[in-house]
């Protein structure tokens, strides 16, 4: 196997007593995209401003190419970065905001102005005011200045964040074509799971500082490896285990397509519909079954009615926790 372009091992980070990041071990090929996804308070910000060279871990290293860089200034790390806010200067015109960091001048800072904004499909934009721009062109503009000195990575915080829904999906689309069409290796964090899932080739999760998983958006749904990465990504219902499978003291993690509405045989569950939540030819049926249990079942529309009793069977159990794991996040 190839030495990994991008490695991080060990990184721990402390504020004041509180572990922000613990013991996170991470590889990253060069040319991929990895997102760093979590809930706030996950470490995933954190872990981007020791990659960035803003925060000094407590131990670990991170080595890029077989340079250590652990305590290199940002500068001498030679990565591009892309604020959550952009940090574009308003008073300057595009061509000037991406040709801030370059140390070239004169007629090399203007080809290299071109090339960059080339890449993200904004030629011809050079003497625009930035302030004449839509979110998603800005957000093209900070990319471009960040890929204008020729960074050896990309690190990106929470890039869309600032867009509203219509905008963030095309912008996402757009930012996904430029990082592939220039090949650079990039780190974004977001805690976002579609932004994830759709521009990352892989996907680390992580919780209270720790790493619980890393993998495809396919491997997290279907293989979570933990109660948390079960819960956190897309939909999962807490079922008491003695009903589903027969297991005393463990939570059965559900997903809602893994559930359906039967007339005949023998179903595990029972319980009251109490709500129905459309999503297009589908939808989502919430089934009281008493004692404080409650999910979500996605049937077709026609599948049953609000204030129908209901017999439900499970076809998959997505992931067995104990009780202690199910009480720290483990449901939707």
């Amino acid at each position: 196997m190839d030495a990994p372009f991008l490695s991080m091992r060990g990184l721990r980070k402390t504020f004041e007593g509180t572990v922000a990041v613990n013991d996170l071990s991470l590889d990253v090929a060069r040319g991929e995209i990895l997102a760093l996804l979590g809930p706030s308070g996950s470490g995933k910000t954190t872990t981007l401003r020791l990659l960035a060279g803003f925060e000094v871990p407590d131990a670990g290293s991170i080595v890029v190419s077989g340079e250590d860089v652990t305590r290199a200034a940002p500068a001498a790390r030679r990565f591009g970065m892309v604020f959550q806010h952009y940090a574009l200067f308003p008073h300057l015109d595009v061509g000037a905001n991406v040709a801030f960091g370059l140390r070239a001048r004169g007629d090399a800072a203007t080809r290299r102005v071109r090339e960059v904004l080339a890449m993200v499909d904004l030629e011809g934009f050079e003497r625009r005011p930035v302030s004449a721009l839509s979110g998603g062109q800005q957000q093209r503009v900070a990319l471009a200045r960040s890929l204008a000195p020729e960074p050896r990575i990309l690190l990106l915080d929470e890039p869309l964040s600032n867009l509203d829904p219509a905008l963030r999906e095309r912008t996402r689309r757009e930012l996904r074509r430029s990082i592939r069409q220039v090949g650079i290796t990039t780190v974004f964090v977001t805690h976002e799971q579609e932004e994830a899932f759709d521009l990352g080739d892989r996907v680390a999760v992580l919780h209270r500082g720790r790493l619980e998983q890393v993998g495809t958006a396919d491997e997290l749904y279907e293989q979570p490896a933990s109660a948390f990465v079960a819960g956190f990504v897309g939909r999962a219902a807490a079922l008491p285990g003695q009903l589903v499978g027969g297991r005393a003291g463990t939570t059965a993690l559900v997903r809602p397509e893994a559930l359906r509405f039967v007339t005949d045989g023998a179903a595990p569950l029972e319980g009251l519909v109490t709500e129905r939540r459309f999503v297009g030819a589908q939808a989502y049926f919430t089934v009281d079954a008493g004692a404080g249990v409650a999910f979500d079942v996605q049937a077709p529309l026609k599948a049953t009615r609000v204030g129908e009793r209901v017999r439900v069977a499970v076809d998959r159990v997505l992931y067995w926790a104990d009780s202690e794991a199910q009480a720290h996040g483990a449901t939707e």
